[in-house]
């Protein structure tokens, strides 16, 4: 962890990938969610966390992975 991470601002409050990403918050990365989801092959997933555990910010950050509006992502990483 770098000494600039320190200086991020903790986004409380915030469920949206693209804000987190452009407003330079201080995040953990859980984009191993994307190859796990990806690679279960189930037609359903059910997330079960606790409240404010970040299951609306993971379901946000797998739309910005697969949504070609968000301008990136993709399973083959193509831009969009």
């Amino acid at each position: 962890m770098g000494r600039d991470s320190a200086l991020r601002p903790i986004p409380i409050g915030v469920d949206d990938f693209k804000k987190m990403r452009d407003g330079g918050y201080f995040y953990v990365d859980k984009t191993m969610l994307i190859a796990d989801v990806l690679s279960s092959g189930s037609e359903v997933q059910l997330f079960t966390r606790p409240r404010r555990f970040g299951k609306s910010l993971s379901l946000s950050m797998l739309d910005a992975y697969l949504n070609l509006e968000f301008g990136g992502g993709g399973t083959d990483g193509s831009k969009g």
